[in-house]
């Protein structure tokens, strides 16, 4: 099975068990069970389906032989917990990425709340042209300066959401046009949208324009940005 095709049906059985945690479940244990289960999943799906395979995760253990592993897939069981545990929202999402031989090579995002699973095979460029006013994607309650600063460069129209694989998802929609990120994230915050967002022809990088490398010791990886490429160039310039 192409690792695509596997990631985007591992995410999206992911996200139908959240979409039924959530209908079953309120109050406080909503989001800690709901990563939980989709944790259990996925790790279960994983290792039935590529037994030798290591695997990062938001919600396990960090195992460091998965630094001397050929395959490792990077996955978040649920991105956006807050948004997964507010009624009605929509901006949450599954991540699930194959790092190979140091190399991102396949990605998948389920925003189950959306009905829709974008993968790095099948995912298409934006189709509709860019607005007179870039809009960039801002998170509810943090706005780092540099984030803030290129947008004041860009003269762009701010546009609030909430996970990471949220806003990635909806540059890739033509929704937005640029996500960025400064306030510190994980490898799998960013693994699985960076290969759906390369895969649909946009520009992915860290905000200093440097490449984003996974599968390290330390899974830390603060920033990221994701854009339209007409957009790139003045948003380094705004972020740097």
């Amino acid at each position: 099975m192409d690792d695509a095709q596997a990631a985007a049906e591992i995410a999206t059985a992911a996200g139908a068990l959240l979409l039924m945690v959530r209908a079953e479940i309120e109050g406080p244990a909503l989001t800690a069970e709901g990563d939980a289960l989709s944790q259990r999943l996925i790790a279960a799906m994983l290792a039935e389906r590529f037994p030798h395979d290591a695997v990062l995760s938001e919600e396990a253990p960090d195992d460091l032989a998965r630094l001397s592993a050929d395959r490792v897939w990077i996955i978040d069981p649920l991105d956006g917990t807050r948004e997964f545990g507010e009624s009605g929202r929509s901006d949450w999402a599954v991540h699930v990425a194959l790092v190979e031989r140091g190399e991102l090579v396949a990605g998948a995002v389920a925003m189950p709340a959306l009905g829709a699973v974008y993968d790095s095979a099948s995912v298409v460029a934006p189709r509709i042209p860019l607005p007179d006013r870039p809009r960039v994607l801002v998170s509810r309650t943090r706005r780092p300066a540099p984030v803030m600063a290129m947008a004041a460069a860009l003269d762009a129209e701010l546009i609030e959401m909430g996970s990471a694989g949220a806003k990635a998802m909806a540059v890739v929609r033509g929704d937005a046009d640029v996500y960025a990120h400064a306030g510190g994230q994980y490898e799998w915050d960013s693994a699985a949208p960076v290969a759906v967002a390369r895969a649909a022809g946009l520009h992915v990088s860290r905000i200093d324009g440097s490449d984003l490398v996974y599968n390290r010791e330390n899974p830390w990886l603060p920033d990221v940005l994701i854009c339209r490429p007409e957009l790139a160039q003045g948003a380094l310039e705004a972020l740097a």
